[in-house]
Order: C-alpha cells, then structure tokens, then sequence
C-alpha cells in the first residue's frame, strides 16, 4: 500500500508544525485504564511524529508537553506524567541525538522538578550544535503567561530608557517570546476531537492552518502525520490577501 508520504510535494511542506497532543486520558478510559496509562502508551506516538517530520525534513516541530494548566491535575498524574518525561527524556537522548535534531525547551521551566530541569538542560546542552532539525518541547507552558511576560520586559525596557514606545514593533515583541528563535507556525494540529487551542502558541499561531483530528494521541502514526502535510498542501493561504494577488506573484 502507497505511503500518503509519496504523495507530498516536499517543495511546498510546512517549516514549523506544532502538536497538541490530546486524548491520552479518554484513551486509557476506554480500555477500564487509568489516565497514566494512556501517558505511558503515548511515547509512541510522540517517536512516530518526530520520525515522519525528520523524514521529510520539516525543520521544527513544536510539541505542547505539559501546560501551565495541568499543574492542577490530580497529583498522582503530575507526579507519573514528570516520571515519564524524565525517562523519556533519558531513553529517547541518544536517538534525538543520532538523528542530528536540536532540542529546545519553552516555558515556565523553574516549575520543573530540578532532576527534570537538569535533563532537559544536559540534552539541550548536547545537541546545541546539530542542524537536521528542531524539537521543541512546551514544558510548563502556557501562552497567556508568555505574552505577559513578553508585555513587562518591554515595559521595564521603556521605563529604564533602553526602548522608546516608538520602538515597539512585532518583531520587538517577538524578540521577547519564548519562541523568538523559530519561525512562526505554518501548521497546529490537535488530536482527541477537542476543537480548540488550549492556551498553546497564540501569536505563534495567526496565520497558522489548523487541523483538529478524531484521533486520540495514542493511536497517532506515521501516516496520520503524512496525511495532516498532504491536507495542508491543498491550502491555499493567503496571509489577508486575495486569491488574485498570490497569482501575480507567481
């Protein structure tokens, strides 16, 4: 049977796809689970992902983790879904490695267990200097909070003098983003039926195309990753412009 992949333009793919990997809990629920056990089941789909966007070569793929919400979780799920990211992180280095991807954390990170936080810092530390790819992990990580924090580091830039109101700009803001190292988002994709953003990237999202799957977390592959690339190919996105004015450019 064809791979969806052999049917991809890879002229035309996404730089920046970002996941919100929802269902894990619904999913363990439905086979008289607990909710960690979905957590557990899902690392697999985490490497499909991860594999299928190194395969063709999109540069960055950002993960939502961990939210600033979940913090008010059950505190044996916190505690099991720290546990796990921590083996996770240790289990899946050498391979993140090998394939040449850079890995970066975004969020409110001092939350972090410090056995975590040291993890994560090691593994960025090591592969700071590969260039096939960018992983990104939101750990502790809420949008809100990161626009308020952008919003109070310009106003304590301006209050001392080193920037002007004049000088604030989009670009200036973004400087202040967590994200300000990567591009925008071309593509979020949200598993588990729910249709909406969770708090997840809202300025890195504007103009982002938006795919909300059926599928739980747990059973995403490979091909349901392909087949999210091959529907945004059938995209046209035309950044508030009008169909007419893309053709001229072409």
């Amino acid at each position: 049977m064809q791979s969806i992949k052999e049917k991809l333009n890879l002229d035309h793919l996404p730089q920046h796809v970002a996941i919100i990997m929802d269902g894990n809990g619904r999913w363990a629920k439905t086979r008289g689970k607990e909710r960690t056990f979905g957590h557990k089941h899902a690392i697999q789909a985490v490497r499909d992902a991860v594999n299928a966007c190194n395969e063709i070569h999109i540069p960055y793929l950002t993960l939502y983790t961990f939210s600033s919400e979940n913090w008010n979780r059950p505190d044996d799920e916190v505690n099991t879904l720290m546990s796990l990211i921590s083996e996770t992180l240790l289990l899946e280095a050498e391979e993140i490695f090998s394939k040449g991807l850079r890995m970066h954390v975004i969020g409110d990170i001092e939350k972090l267990p410090p056995l975590v936080q040291e993890q994560m810092m090691q593994l960025v530390e090591i592969t700071k200097h590969n260039d096939k790819g960018n992983l990104i992990l939101a750990l502790s990580y809420g949008s809100q909070h990161e626009i308020l924090s952008a919003v109070k580091q310009i106003s304590a830039k301006v209050k001392s003098g080193e920037l002007t109101e004049e000088e604030i700009t989009e670009k200036v803001f973004e400087n202040h983003l967590y994200t300000k190292d990567f591009p925008p988002v071309d593509l979020l994709i949200r598993t588990s039926g729910e249709v909406r953003i969770s708090n997840f990237l809202l300025w890195q999202i504007a103009y982002a195309e938006l795919q909300f799957l059926d599928i739980l977390w747990p059973d995403f592959g490979r091909e349901d990753f392909f087949k999210c690339i091959y529907d945004y190919q059938a995209k046209e996105r035309r950044f508030g412009k009008i169909s007419e004015q893309l053709d001229e450019k072409k």
